[in-house]
């Protein structure tokens, strides 16, 4: 009897987004060390990031949205705008079980992942690019990459990153691509910090 509902229970935290191992660990006994937060992609409507942003931090979720500066010409002046650097998208940092306080919030479309179950983005990837941005580094947002000459970022707050190299009047750019969203950013960056892979 006590097989048949430690079955179920395992079933149960694997649907709520655990794996089998973690599930496996939990009948141990050893839930608080498992359950943790994780950093996950949350899709918005059109032009609502910063919406969204506003409300997460109302409600005390913790988010990132990466944003860059552009400078936009309009008929009598030029504006400095802040716009996110991954349109559509943002990040949140939660426990996959808190996922209905995230899906509540207006603006929100979707968690992103896989089969219909949210897939965390890579944690150390996300910390990487936060701090690139908090050191006032620059990155535009590229049309998505996933094929080229690929290199690794071997010094500075991206060290470990990989990309894809481009050139731009004669200046080295890589462009990084976060497959999750099918997304990418370019940062101009010296050749002696990449390595070719």
């Amino acid at each position: 009897m006590t097989s048949v509902a430690s079955n179920f229970e395992i079933v149960g935290q694997v649907n709520a987004g655990l794996t089998v191992g973690d599930a496996a660990l939990l009948n141990n006994g050893e839930a608080a060390s498992v359950v943790q937060a994780r950093w996950y992609a949350v899709y918005t409507c059109a032009n609502h990031e910063k919406r969204v942003a506003d409300q997460f931090a109302g409600r005390g979720v913790e988010h990132f949205l990466p944003q860059y500066e552009s400078v936009r010409r309009w008929k009598d002046r030029k504006v400095r705008l802040r716009l996110p650097l991954f349109p559509g998208y943002l990040f949140v940092h939660m426990v996959a079980q808190e996922r209905l306080r995230v899906l509540q919030v207006p603006g929100v479309v979707r968690l992103v992942g896989v089969n219909g179950s949210p897939a965390p983005m890579p944690e150390e990837d996300l910390e990487k690019v936060r701090e690139f941005l908090g050191q006032g580094l620059r990155a535009e947002p590229h049309p998505y990459l996933n094929a080229g000459r690929r290199a690794r970022v071997v010094r500075g707050p991206l060290s470990g990153m990989e990309g894809i190299i481009l050139r731009r009047k004669n200046r080295s750019r890589l462009v990084l691509s976060f497959d999750l969203i099918q997304r990418s950013m370019a940062i101009e960056i010296d050749e002696a910090d990449l390595v070719a892979m």
